[in-house]
């Protein structure tokens, strides 16, 4: 295994891979090194002395400058490095895209929809318009699960506390997660359930989802029946009827959708797991397929990056508002734009905002940015596409499963059991956490810097993924793990 590593022949520190003892004599890169201090696993060390000021770099890039002068051998964290970052800044378009070469095609087993839309699970749904009807969702799935085994993948609720006493952005955006949900292709059918006197009461639910299959999608108001979960439980059955008739089929993998998330990472997030998913994501590209690069705030100081990667002036400028609004919604609030990264961020070695996101924005490989989604505005151009969601794990996750992603990929140094609307496949930085937690994590990147290359490992992990989209359940779905998170950001009445 590995102990340390120098990402970029531009930095001047290094990585320790495992915990480093003081007074080791290493080499870096044809440096010798000499450790004067304990360096934790994940955690950087300098290679030169560095003054006060200077930048210190990292992925070849300024991850923040030093606060005191650093010995050549020691622990460089917050104790002594700061971020670098300033307020909204002015950006210019300067490309640098290098399209992704087509390779050959892959298929997997999916459900074809009537309207042509692809699903990988063909699961029943039950979407409360109200936080007050979820004891009534719950109680009806438990009713109706004996009738649904054999015939659907699984059924579910996704309870929330919302509907209801929200105003302007906050209600939309409750209803377009809501409609967003109705709308994914992983549901054969859905149940809308509602109450009857909620603000976001089905006829005006309906105004936001639009048009629908109406053999696939039934609505259900409390308060007009005298025993809502006897009838609630008729309905589910029809509606698990109706979706038993789809069967999987070979689907070409260009069909699939596919988030990129980050999670209580670590100092080897950057260099085991999101660089293999940044890996797959231009695999995955390659094949004409999409994927999903969100967690805006967890961009900045990487974003000129992604932005010289847009395909063209209009995306650039897209992007630059999607970048400058997150700040200023930050600004709005009276909130320090960088109050990042987290403590467990931190102490597994992230210093800066500037280090967490250029690890972070790894996810997205090296293909060209085709396009900016808005808050629950659905994927339309295959590629590399940017959304609007913060870097709240659930929030982004359930915003990734709004824009249609079939599939979530959480890279996590640290771990959670969580899983979003979607299949959430957990992936772990590094070996101790992937031991450690196999209740949690589905697959471990930690190999890379143990016994497997990028090459070989990310072979791997794309025909595992194939297999997720073809019916293999991830970890969080057998433990049966489904969060809905909205975000939410105004006024409760």
């Amino acid at each position: 295994m590995l102990e340390f590593i120098k990402i970029h022949e531009n930095d001047n520190v290094a990585i320790a891979l495992t915990p480093l003892s003081k007074g080791i004599q290493i080499e870096v890169a044809g440096q010798k090194v000499e450790l004067i201090e304990d360096i934790p696993q994940g955690h950087k060390f300098a290679l030169v002395s560095i003054k006060e000021g200077e930048p210190i770099k990292k992925y070849g890039y300024p991850i923040g400058v030093a606060t005191a002068p650093i010995q050549k051998g020691a622990w460089i964290h917050t104790q002594n490095l700061k971020t670098g970052l300033g307020e909204v800044l002015e950006y210019t378009y300067e490309p640098n895209v290098t399209p992704v070469e087509v390779t050959e095609k892959a298929t997997f087993m999916g459900y074809v929809r009537k309207d042509g839309k692809v699903g990988i699970r063909n699961d029943v749904w039950i979407i409360p318009t109200v936080g007050c009807v979820n004891s009534i969702a719950d109680q009806i799935i438990k009713a109706v699960t004996p009738f649904a085994e054999g015939k659907v993948d699984s059924i579910h609720t996704f309870n929330h506390p919302y509907g209801c006493s929200q105003m302007g952005d906050d209600q939309l955006n409750t209803q377009k997660a809501l409609a967003a949900l109705v709308n994914h292709p992983n549901a054969g059918a859905v149940l809308v359930l509602g109450l009857g006197c909620e603000n976001n009461n089905i006829p005006e639910f309906k105004k936001v989802l639009g048009e629908y299959d109406e053999e696939r999608v039934k609505f259900l108001e409390c308060q007009e029946y005298e025993d809502e979960i006897e009838e609630g439980v008729k309905v589910m059955e029809k509606l698990i009827t109706y979706a038993a008739q789809f069967k999987r089929e070979e689907v070409d993998a260009s069909e699939l959708v596919i988030g990129l998330k980050c999670g209580g990472s670590d100092g080897l997030s950057g260099i085991t797991a999101n660089p293999l998913v940044g890996k797959f994501s231009d695999m995955l590209i390659s094949k004409g397929g999409s994927t999903i690069l969100t967690e805006v705030p967890e961009m900045f100081g990487a974003e000129t990056i992604l932005m010289n990667r847009c395909v063209s002036e209009e995306v650039f400028h897209a992007t630059v508002g999607l970048i400058n609004g997150f700040k200023d919604y930050y600004k709005r609030h009276d909130q320090v734009i960088y109050e990042n990264p987290s403590p467990g961020n931190k102490k597994g070695g992230i210093s800066t905002l500037e280090d967490k996101s250029l690890g972070c924005t790894q996810k997205g490989g090296t293909a060209p940015v085709v396009d900016v989604l808005a808050y629950g505005e659905k994927v339309c151009k295959k590629g590399l596409n940017l959304l609007q969601a913060p870097g709240n794990d659930l929030v982004a996750a359930t915003s990734l499963a709004m824009s249609g992603a079939h599939i979530v990929l959480f890279t996590t140094g640290r771990g959670t059991p969580f899983g979003s609307p979607v299949p959430t496949i957990k992936i772990s930085t590094n070996d101790a956490l992937f031991n450690k937690k196999k209740g949690w994590i589905d697959f471990n990147a930690g190999s890379l810097v143990k016994d497997k290359t990028m090459e070989e490992l990310s072979k791997e992990f794309f025909e595992y993924v194939l297999k997720v989209a073809s019916g293999e359940q991830t970890k969080s779905e057998k433990a049966g793990c489904r969060d809905l998170a909205i975000f939410k950001q105004g006024v409760t009445l």
